[in-house]
């Protein structure tokens, strides 16, 4: 159970979680700092909060040894991250050289595309997989081709093609992870609603790549869909996404793409949140783009700032009875009529 904070401290939680605020300025106790610390660290924000307490500089940092000793250990874990998220792109660039070598169309999504799209500081984004994503068509190919690069399948067969998502181990080093997706929606219930392939994101892209649009679907997608807001970071890179959105055609695209995949309840349910959490009042206007239906006011009672600062408090239990209620409102929701 991560240390429990004020109201006043999950606002400096909130303040060292955004990449684009200001540094914290206030001199802040030991305790506060390692419980700041601890947050951070389980909520995926940990790289940024250690940039921000770097750029402030440690003579503002009190004179405490155990403090000290912590952030020395936090920042040798970050350097051993990057390495990690820079071994990985290699990996993962390998393999698609080698889907290309077999014409297998494939992209890479979510984690160093997020890093080299969304933010300022590359290292605010470090990474723990490479995910890919083909059509369903595709899999039992571009399953052969990660073979053939020395990764072992480290996920059921059968269950992985039902959920469309295959988990790839590097048989000299496990902790090297790639995942297979044919649908970044992998929740069974879930897809008879909403899908985001391979096909759906080139709708979305147009003529081009990783545009502001297909890159916010996708943050949208992983928060609400893939998993179930458990930590910051999901809402961090949704944040970031909605400040890539320069100009109201993009807007409109994302607007275009939460129709055409269905994720109308997700985009208002984690704008919203997002908003409410960062103070980001673009996000909030988005999300109030999608007329409110009963599912949607049920789910916002539910997916509140209080249900993602509490997911691992006290309050913990009642955190995930909210978002497995959330999951359940997903399942059952039905599709939105529109338009031809």
């Amino acid at each position: 159970m991560l240390p429990s904070l004020t109201s006043a401290e999950e606002k400096l939680l909130l303040r060292y979680a955004d990449p684009e605020a200001a540094t914290v300025g206030e001199d802040l106790s030991a305790k506060t700092l390692t419980a700041l610390l601890d947050n951070a660290e389980f909520h995926g924000v940990l790289p940024i909060m250690l940039r921000k307490l770097q750029e402030r500089g440690d003579a503002h940092l009190p004179p405490d040894a155990d403090l000290q000793g912590k952030l020395h250990d936090l920042r040798q874990k970050a350097t051993i991250a990057t390495g990690q998220s820079m071994l990985l792109q290699y990996h993962g660039d390998r393999i698609m050289k080698g889907l290309a070598a077999e014409d297998i169309p494939a992209r890479i999504v979510k984690g160093p595309v997020f890093a080299r799209k969304l933010y300022r500081n590359i290292s605010d984004r470090p990474f723990t997989d490479i995910d890919i994503l083909v059509e369903p068509a595709n899999l039992s190919r571009a399953n052969q081709v990660i073979a053939a690069c020395g990764f072992e399948l480290g996920s059921n067969e059968a269950e992985s093609y039902a959920l469309q998502e295959f988990k790839w181990l590097e048989k000299e080093n496990s902790s090297l992870l790639i995942e297979l997706h044919g649908d970044l929606v992998h929740d069974t219930g879930m897809r008879r609603r909403l899908s985001l392939g391979f096909r759906e994101l080139r709708v979305i892209d147009g003529d081009a790549t990783d545009t502001p649009a297909a890159l916010l679907t996708i943050a949208i997608v992983h928060a609400a869909g893939g998993h179930k807001f458990h930590r910051l970071q999901l809402c961090v890179d949704v944040l970031q996404g909605v400040r890539a959105l320069r100009s109201p055609e993009s807007e409109a695209r994302l607007l275009d793409a939460a129709r055409m995949t269905g994720i109308e309840l997700e985009l208002a349910i984690v704008l919203n949140v997002t908003g409410r959490l960062f103070d980001e009042q673009r996000a909030l206007e988005l999300a109030g783009q999608i007329k409110p239906d009963l599912s949607i006011r049920l789910a916002r009672r539910l997916i509140t700032t209080n249900t993602l600062l509490s997911v691992n408090s006290r309050d913990k239990i009642g955190s995930r009875l909210r978002r497995d209620a959330f999951r359940w409102i997903q399942r059952l929701a039905k599709a939105r009529p529109h338009a031809a």
